[in-house]
């Protein structure tokens, strides 16, 4: 399968950039997510319950996020980020 982006420039530079910078935008997603499932699942006792809900809020705020604009952090597992095959 080959697929074949084409813009043109400059009246498209917004959807160029969106284009060739969303791998890192999917990572920096997918890191925060994990970073804050860390946060959550290793809490050390001495966290305070404040801090301990305050990261499971914000972990589900960006599941809220990735949801309502359709990204799927599974589909990169494997580096299938397309998630055609």
């Amino acid at each position: 399968m080959k697929a074949i982006l084409e813009f043109s420039l400059p009246n498209d530079k917004w959807e160029f950039k969106m284009a060739n910078e969303s791998e890192g935008m999917y990572y920096a997603l997918r890191d925060m997510d994990r970073w804050l499932r860390g946060k959550i699942k290793y809490a050390p006792d001495s966290m305070s319950e404040d801090t301990y809900k305050a990261f499971e809020l914000c972990r589900e705020q960006l599941h809220e996020f990735i949801n309502e604009n359709n990204v799927n952090l599974e589909a990169g597992e494997g580096h299938n980020p397309s998630g055609f095959w």
